[in-house]
């Protein structure tokens, strides 16, 4: 925790508000990804290689660390014939023919809504249509999904990029969302892209993950409020970057902070109400520890603000799902 600073106390002593957005942290998908690399490790022990980090977040890629988890980058830092798990972001089928050829013992910890976006890649493509994916460049879901037909697909990130796009770019034009983004993020992408191409042809729901909506539009309810906003989520994770532009974009200086250790008292010094929510690849523990050292600083209110309760649950892959489950609580920090 940063140092306690007279300056960050609210200066008449009253208590600080802080507001709670909910739902935040942990999403189905996240909960699920972590739980494999965990019943992994139980049922086969370590080494579990993970491809990529099972989910963007500092603390929780060091807690699996520290319990026995490789992360590595790509397959060939992976011994033959050991076992691998897949991040929740998913992967190519490239990526899969290699680990089958390499006799990998594979564990998909692909999220079941990414894993959905695939399916629906792959269906366009084998009708022929030119598939628009609308994401970032570089992000892993967003790789993985282009290698499901690569041939057929064409990633835009802004309504320029639409409007670059050949007119005739083929008979029938589809598109495709990279979960994480929110339904804001992608209304001027999708505008420009039903301007471009008259016949466009949507998918029948939307492909953006129900827990980026929820924990976009719970935040979206705190921010009149707020005179911060504090964001607890890692740097790489899109979700939680979305979340800070987000309240920035509606006048509310935000911040981004991997943990309680991050926050800066000047921030605080005239935040009489704060806003605070996690990504959906925080744990909630996290969380907990951020409005602990908050009350470092002075007195403290907190106000819960759930707009919506998520029962989603994604059953396990078949590979871990005899293995004995953890304790409940999710990861340490």
């Amino acid at each position: 925790m940063a140092d306690v600073n007279s300056d960050a106390h609210v200066p008449d002593g009253t208590a600080r508000r802080i507001l709670l957005a909910g739902p935040r942290s942990f999403c189905a998908g996240v909960e699920r990804a972590i739980e494999i690399v965990e019943r992994a490790l139980e049922s086969r022990g370590s080494p579990v290689y993970v491809r990529k980090q099972i989910v963007h977040n500092v603390s929780v890629v060091g807690d699996l660390a520290a319990r026995g988890a490789v992360f590595v980058e790509e397959l060939d830092e992976v011994p033959d014939g050991a076992t691998v798990v897949f991040s929740a972001h998913g992967v190519s089928p490239a990526v899969r023919e290699e680990a089958e050829r390499r006799g990998l013992d594979v564990i998909d910890g692909t999220c079941p809504l990414v894993a959905k976006v695939h399916a629906k890649a792959r269906r366009y493509a084998a009708r022929g249509d030119t598939v628009v994916l609308v994401g970032h460049a570089g992000h892993e879901e967003v790789e993985g999904t282009l290698g499901e037909a690569p041939e057929s697909m064409v990633l835009v990130s802004t309504p320029e990029e639409v409007h670059a796009l050949p007119a005739d770019a083929a008979p029938q034009v589809s598109y495709l969302t990279q979960t994480t983004l929110g339904v804001d993020d992608t209304a001027e992408v999708l505008g420009a892209l039903r301007e471009r191409f008259p016949l466009l042809y949507e998918p029948p729901s939307e492909d953006i993950c129900y827990a980026t909506t929820n924990r976009q539009n719970a935040l979206k309810a705190i921010i009149p409020e707020a005179d911060l906003v504090l964001v607890v989520g890692s740097a790489n994770s899109s979700n939680s970057v979305r979340l800070v532009e987000l309240s920035r974009a509606q006048g509310t200086p935000a911040e981004l902070i991997d943990t309680a250790a991050d926050i800066r008292p000047e921030w605080l010094a005239s935040a009489r109400t704060m806003g605070l929510t996690g990504g959906a690849s925080a744990p909630p523990a996290l969380v907990e520890e951020v409005v602990t050292a908050l009350s470092g600083y002075g007195p403290v209110s907190v106000e819960e603000r759930e707009i919506t309760r998520e029962t989603v649950h994604f059953e396990l892959p078949s590979a871990v799902r005899g293995a004995a489950q953890q304790p409940a609580g999710g990861p340490s920090s």
